[in-house]
């Protein structure tokens, strides 16, 4: 899958939905960015401080929160491992 399938299933989606803001879109494009840097694994598995890195963010609050709204929002489905050596894991739904 190229990268541009699940981006622009994405914006078709928010384009309507305003709980969405920015960071929730720099989330999603670090996902996808991440995502492709690993080969495009399925599903795609991370320290939150690898995906924070390349969203730019660097308040784990801010981070948690938005990528926890995105997965309640529908737009990813997001399975948190809140163990130091596990790596959470991110279906993208697009």
């Amino acid at each position: 899958m190229d990268l541009f399938t699940p981006l622009t299933g994405f914006f078709a989606a928010i384009q309507k939905d305003a709980r969405i803001s920015i960071t929730h879109i720099g989330i999603y494009a670090a996902i996808l960015q991440y995502w492709q840097q690993m080969g495009c694994p399925r599903p795609l598995q991370f320290y939150s401080h690898e995906l924070m890195e390349v969203a730019k963010i660097s308040s784990k609050t801010t981070y948690h929160q938005y990528i926890r709204d995105l997965h309640e929002f529908g737009y990813i489905r997001y399975e948190p491992l809140f163990k130091s050596r596990v790596r959470s894991k991110v279906f993208l739904l697009f």
